[in-house]
C-alpha cells in the first residue's frame, strides 16, 4: 500500500475526497490482489490495504511460527490455506520455492512480510522482514523511517537501508529525493533528521542522508534496495547487471553523492 501522505493526497487532491481508493496488497507470486478494500462496501484507512480479499486466509505470527491471535498486534503475515493464483513452484528448482515461502513457517505460505493487524482487524504491512533493522537495540521497519521522511513537504521519495555501526551494530542510511524547486542543502538533512527523530524517536534518527535526483528502479516502480546496500556499502564494483533499471544513468550519480555524503563520517 501507499504510504499515509500519499494516500491523503490522491485522496484530498485527486480524487477531491470523492473517489475510493482501493489500495492493494501482492505479490508477484500471488497471481493477484490479497488484500484489497472493496469500494462501497469496505471504509478506508490511509497506508492500510484494509483486509483480505475473498478465500485468502491471513495469519499473522511470531518469528517462530506461532499464531498471534487477537487484534492490535504486529508480526510476520502468512497465509493459511491455498488460494487459486498462488504460485506453485519455481521454474527447475522446486526445492528453492519450498525453502523460500514453506519452509519457513511450516504449514503456513510465508509473504515475508511484516504486518500489524490494527483493533479494527486492518492490515498495515510493515515492510519487509529483511528489511527491518536493529540500531542500538531497537528493531524498527525501514518502510516507518520511510513514511516519516516523505511526510516532510520537502520529500519526494525516500528508501531506507541498513549500514555497519561500531557502536549502534546497525546504522540507518536514508536514500531521499526532493520535490522539484528544492534545492539540497545541510539544512535540509538536519531537517530531516529532526523529522524522523520527533515522529519516531531519537534512536531512529538517520545517521546518513544521501539526497540524490532518483532512485534505482526496476521498469514496474520498484526499489533495487540492493544496487542501494551495495553502494552504501562501498561495494559499487559488484553492483551486478543494472540495465533492467528504468533508468540505469541514475546509479554513477548514486555513487558520486553517497561518497560526498561520507566525507567526515565514521561508523
Amino acid at each position: 500500500p501507499i504510504n499515509p501522505e500519499a494516500w491523503k493526497w490522491y485522496y484530498e487532491v485527486v480524487g477531491n475526497r470523492q473517489c475510493y481508493i482501493a489500495d492493494t496488497y501482492w505479490q508477484t507470486e500471488t497471481g493477484g490482489h490479497i488484500g484489497v478494500g472493496l469500494p462501497g462496501a469496505t471504509p478506508m484507512k490511509p497506508g492500510s490495504c484494509t483486509k483480505p480479499f475473498f478465500g485468502i486466509d491471513f495469519v499473522v505470527t511470531d518469528e517462530h511460527g506461532t499464531e498471534i491471535k487477537g487484534n492490535d498486534i504486529e508480526g510476520q503475515l502468512c497465509i493459511r490455506k491455498p488460494w487459486p493464483g498462488m504460485a506453485r513452484t519455481v521454474y527447475g528448482n522446486h526445492n528453492r520455492y519450498l525453502q523460500a515461502y514453506m519452509a519457513t513457517h511450516k504449514g503456513l505460505y510465508f509473504t515475508g512480510d511484516g504486518c500489524r493487524r490494527d483493533k479494527d482487524g486492518y492490515y498495515f504491512i510493515t515492510g519487509r522482514i529483511d528489511d527491518v533493522l536493529c540500531t542500538s537495540g531497537h528493531r524498527i521497519g525501514t518502510a516507518e523511517i520511510e513514511s516519516s521522511l516523505v511526510a516532510h513537504n520537502v520529500v519526494a521519495e525516500a528508501a531506507v537501508i541498513g549500514i555497519p555501526h561500531r557502536i549502534k551494530g546497525e546504522g540507518i542510511c536514508c536514500f531521499v529525493t526532493l520535490v522539484d524547486g528544492v534545492k539540497p542543502s545541510p539544512e535540509v538533512e538536519k531537517e530531516l533528521v529532526i523529522q524522523v527523530r520527533a515522529h519516531i524517536g531519537a534512536f531512529a534518527a538517520p545517521d546518513l542522508i544521501v539526497l540524490v535526483p532518483g532512485l534505482p528502479k526496476t521498469r514496474s516502480g520498484k526499489i533495487m534496495r540492493r544496487v542501494l546496500r551495495k553502494i552504501s556499502h562501498g561495494e559499487e564494483g559488484s553492483l551486478g547487471d543494472v540495465s533492467t533499471l528504468a533508468d540505469p544513468e541514475v546509479v554513477p550519480t548514486l555513487i558520486t553523492n553517497t561518497k560526498a555524503a561520507l566525507v567526515g563520517k565514521t561508523f
